[in-house]
């Protein structure tokens, strides 16, 4: 199980580390200003609102994950193949909606897949996560040395095999075992209409905002700064490694400490992130810095929310409990933060945008602070 779980989730964020640092890079290759750039990444994760929910009923109802995870993969690269038709923005936009409808479907099935796998032992997801970490660190480190010698056009093609290996890993994965009816004690409304759970599905949401502008111009910041492509991949790759140790060592952080404590730390630092981001860009050090914050921004708080999500949303829901927590988070939160990083960063560059980002995780932390209290 381990070994093939993790070759999913290796290809899967290899092919995350080869879209989000670089995507912006080639569209601004290809000629698009920031707002284009901003519209455009928002497409996908504006997709991440409706597809993980459409394809999180169809798995509950019928249990068939791993069924919605290979046919969302496949059709995944059938889609992005249209990259090479054309490169309009309005053509663009359409391929990128078609590709992300089912490249969004995928993951929060995978996700509960490995958790319906490992049964009452969940602490060990970090151990199988990882892999996908590790995935992404490779793809960066190896694309931005290659992009620089060949030029952001070899972007799709890389893409291309990393989804077609996407695929092929599917195909060793089982389907698991269907929640019996004692997994469904309430209803799946009865759940979301709790307070706790609306308090963190908006953390959920404001959290992954706050990202907007490092997912969408981080690459592009660091370059007009005067980094070379080839820094700039190891400075994304650094964040990626500071995310695997958190990984490594969460089984030994959740005993110590509850869900609530991680998640005011993670939401802490992540508002302390930003500005440095935004105001010492000129200093490596201070770059180096936040890039390792990641293992709080992304690390230990995608840990702690996955597990409060797995224990909400049980047995028979937790289908649409993973899906609805991509939505809220990688979808809505997504493409609010690619929209008013687009638009703020052609109104005022990196100051405003990370500013924004960094009120936008303040504000989830009074949120956290008031509202989140599963001691989980």
């Amino acid at each position: 199980m381990y070994l093939r779980h993790s070759t999913f989730y290796f290809w899967y964020f290899a092919a995350l580390g080869a879209l989000l640092p670089y995507w912006g890079l080639y569209l601004q290759s290809r000629g698009f200003g920031a707002a284009e750039i901003g519209e455009l990444i928002a497409i996908m994760m504006a997709t991440k609102v409706v597809a993980p929910v459409a394809w999180g009923w169809v798995a509950d109802a019928t249990g068939r994950r791993m069924l919605i995870v290979r046919s969302a993969s496949l059709l995944a690269m059938c889609c992005f193949a249209g990259v090479f038709l054309g490169d309009g923005y309005w053509w663009l936009a359409a391929v990128m909606a078609a590709f992300s409808f089912f490249w969004n479907a995928a993951l929060p099935q995978f996700e509960a897949v490995t958790l319906t796998r490992l049964g009452d032992q969940p602490h060990r997801y970090g151990s199988i996560r990882l892999w996908g970490s590790i995935g992404f660190v490779i793809a960066v480190i190896a694309l931005g040395p290659l992009l620089d010698r060949h030029g952001a056009a070899l972007l799709p093609v890389v893409l291309m095999v990393l989804y077609l290996a996407i695929w092929l890993s599917s195909l060793a994965v089982a389907e698991p075992p269907t929640p019996g009816p004692a997994g469904r004690p309430v209803s799946f409304w009865e759940v979301l209409r709790r307070r706790d759970v609306l308090a963190l599905l908006t953390v959920c949401l404001l959290m992954q905002a706050s990202h907007g502008p490092y997912y969408s111009f981080f690459s592009i910041h660091l370059e007009a700064e005067g980094y070379q492509r080839w820094l700039i991949g190891q400075l994304w790759a650094l964040g990626v490694i500071a995310e695997i140790v958190v990984f490594i060592f969460m089984h030994r952080l959740r005993p110590r400490y509850t869900a609530r404590q991680l998640l005011l730390v993670s939401l802490a630092l992540t508002t302390v992130r930003w500005p440095l981001i935004a105001f010492g860009a000129d200093h490596l050090g201070i770059i180096l810095l936040a890039q390792a914050l990641h293992a709080a921004s992304f690390g230990v708080y995608h840990a702690v929310a996955i597990a409060l999500i797995h224990d909400i949303f049980r047995g028979g829901h937790q289908g649409r409990g993973q899906a609805l927590y991509s939505s809220v988070s990688f979808g809505a939160g997504g493409a609010i933060g690619s929209l008013y990083a687009g638009y703020l960063w052609e109104i005022g560059g990196a100051s405003v945008a990370f500013m924004t980002a960094a009120a936008a995780s303040a504000a989830a932390l009074v949120i956290a602070l008031r509202t989140v209290d599963r001691p989980v």
